[in-house]
């Protein structure tokens, strides 16, 4: 896809602070440190539009991107950071499942996972949620740069297993430094907010 505009929305904590324009909606979610904002930047070929931290948990709302005017990248809070309260963890999780149980306008999740481990629990209880949801998924393996191309095939394989994931789910390798995946995942994108 030809990026032509891509600017930061909203941080909303609440439903009623969601865009209401109806525009497709593509939702990303990871743990802590697993590389979303540099995901959302390389995909927009921005440096920092959605901002990286060196400081995990950073992320504590649904931050809302639009491009081209065209659909919203929906960046979740990262899960898993330690540092955030008990209270707070919960609140993360009513305003996550509540955006995908009730959400109409989103269209695909995007669930990633740092290729270099195995998915966590709460990465598999992330993906049990969307599958009873039914909300189409694919998998973005990330950071695929850190790991020699020889072991690629090896990881997406364990990704895969320990998610027990759903064989219709695509599944895409991607490294926000080289670029890999970058056409691959917007392909998906496309068909899905196609559909």
């Amino acid at each position: 896809m030809k990026i032509t505009q891509a600017e930061f929305i909203i941080s909303a904590v609440k439903p009623h602070q969601y865009p209401e324009d109806a525009l497709p909606e593509i939702a990303l979610a990871g743990r802590s440190n697993v590389g979303k904002s540099s995901l959302i930047n390389k995909l927009i070929l921005r440096k920092n539009l959605a901002r990286t931290s060196s400081q995990p948990g950073k992320t504590q709302q649904l931050n809302y991107y639009r491009v081209n005017e065209l659909i919203y990248l929906v960046d979740f809070p990262g899960y898993g950071y330690a540092k955030v309260s008990k209270t707070q963890r919960a609140q993360f999780g009513e305003m996550i499942e509540r955006y995908i149980r009730d959400r109409e306008p989103l269209k695909l999740q995007l669930l990633v996972i740092d290729i270099r481990h195995e998915p966590s629990q709460l990465d598999q209880q992330m993906y049990k949620w969307l599958k009873h949801y039914e909300v189409p998924t694919c998998i973005v393996a990330t950071k695929a740069d850190k790991i020699p191309k020889s072991k690629w095939d090896k990881h997406i394989k364990m990704i895969k297993q320990k998610l027990e994931a759903d064989p219709s789910d695509s599944v895409v390798l991607f490294s926000s430094e080289l670029g890999i995946g970058r056409e691959q995942l917007w392909e998906v994108i496309t068909e899905a907010i196609a559909t």
